[in-house]
């Protein structure tokens, strides 16, 4: 019988307790073995003695992107360098990188929730997954391949490969499982629709993240494959990387590991906590992280708490899929539109594509124009074009209260790319 990785219903009835001796023990350790906590925390004269419940915690200072680069490069480093195994590191937009220190019990616990996601995506032994994602200084490739193996399943380490590797390799080693950001997996399916593949394969799941993607994203490539499930998988490299969540077979929301870490979510411009249910931004406190703990770290990923219990039957605690960044909000005539919102609309309306393109612009006069560029599915009749044109334009007014220009291109016309999609393009800085 295989090991399970998922915490026993008693351990979740505790997970309070849980949490504040985590906090607690986060709390002291950062204090006595980093300068840059100790620092903090006596700036807001806060000692570990005064964590005496969760409640407690927002007693504790936020740290941010910017203090990891600031603190370069070794910022929130809490454990001697002999105890430090690895470093894994994410872009900056300073120019400097932020990195994070792994200690090996780090490791261990990142293959353990790292296997934990494959469980809850009903993998087994038998599965061969096909990694699609970078690996290097960045997290993903070898999270990927350390919960597989950790898991037990047979790991097909790629990489960010080209298609025709990754085509090959499908039908070759008729790996059941796919992952990569939702951008490359659109990439793949695309190809293997173009090649006539789907009946030489036995593709039967997607786990894809790294970034921000639409329901109609997710339909095309369910219908291309006839894929069972798709996974949205979180991963932050200062929180370990990939691997700390996965969606369940219900997707309904994101089941997150709680035991390792705590999540607020909370207002980007009060800091205040949200009313459970309302969107706002993700806050995480790590529990056991030894060579770079986490306290109140402001991720800027947008999302939800999802009080109520999930139908799969399983007592984690989910937060919804990832709605943006609160940096990646753009104004328009005076109305505050997330990117996330978009989706949201065009994934309302039949015969549009999964891909668009916002482009912004400044016009002589003072006035901002907005460009939405949409693929077009289906008939393609000037009659049918108008109207779809029509029905994107009135959908923005209604939910988002702008009114774009709308450019309908066909199916395939926008860019594809191996990692993360561009799509908002403001040149009104430019103008």
């Amino acid at each position: 019988m295989s090991r399970s990785f998922m915490p026993v219903p008693a351990d979740l009835e505790d997970l309070p307790a849980l949490q504040l001796k985590g906090l607690k023990w986060t709390v002291s350790h950062a204090y006595n073995n980093s300068l840059f906590y100790r620092k903090k925390l006596d700036n807001f004269r806060v000692s570990p003695e005064m964590i005496r419940s969760l409640d407690d915690l927002r007693r504790l200072p936020f740290t941010t992107a910017q203090d990891l680069q600031e603190n370069y490069p070794f910022p929130l480093r809490a454990v001697p360098f002999e105890k430090i195994v690895r470093v894994h590191a994410s872009s900056g937009t300073t120019g400097k990188r932020k990195v994070l220190c792994y200690t090996q019990k780090d490791i261990n616990d990142w293959a353990d929730m790292f296997a934990r996601c494959f469980e809850m995506a009903q993998l087994s032994p038998s599965d061969r997954v096909q990694i699609a994602v970078g690996y290097g200084l960045w997290t993903a490739g070898v999270g990927f391949q350390l919960g597989c193996e950790r898991f037990g399943a047979m790991a097909v380490p790629v990489g960010p490969a080209n298609t025709e590797m990754h085509c090959q390799l499908l039908e070759d080693l008729q790996s059941t499982v796919f992952c990569s950001t939702a951008s490359m997996a659109l990439l793949m399916v695309e190809e293997i629709e173009r090649r006539g593949q789907r009946d030489r394969l036995s593709l039967k799941k997607f786990i894809f993240g790294a970034e921000r993607h639409s329901r109609k994203m997710r339909q095309r490539i369910q219908e291309i494959t006839g894929a069972e499930h798709l996974f949205d998988i979180p991963g932050l490299t200062e929180l370990y990387g990939p691997g700390t969540g996965l969606e369940c077979i219900a997707h309904d929301g994101v089941h997150y590991w709680a035991d390792y870490y705590i999540l607020e979510i909370v207002n980007p411009e009060t800091l205040e906590p949200v009313i459970p249910g309302e969107i706002g931004e993700m806050v995480v406190t790590s529990l056991r992280k030894e060579g770079s703990p986490l306290i109140r770290y402001r991720t800027r990923d947008l999302t939800r708490v999802i009080p109520e219990p999930c139908s799969c039957g399983n007592l984690l605690p989910r937060h919804d899929h990832i709605l943006g960044r609160s940096d990646d909000m753009f104004i328009f005539r005076a109305v505050n539109i997330y990117p996330g919102q978009i989706d949201h609309v065009l994934s309302q309306i039949p015969g549009v594509g999964s891909e668009y393109q916002v482009h912004l612009f400044r016009k002589g006069d003072g006035r901002d124009l907005m460009l939405v560029k949409v693929e077009m599915l289906g008939a393609d009749s000037p009659e049918f074009a108008k109207d779809l044109a029509e029905e994107i334009t009135s959908e923005f007014r209604r939910q988002i209260m702008v009114r774009p220009q709308v450019e309908l291109v066909g199916y395939g016309t926008l860019p594809r790319t191996e990692r993360k999609s561009r799509r908002v393009f403001d040149n009104r800085a430019g103008d």
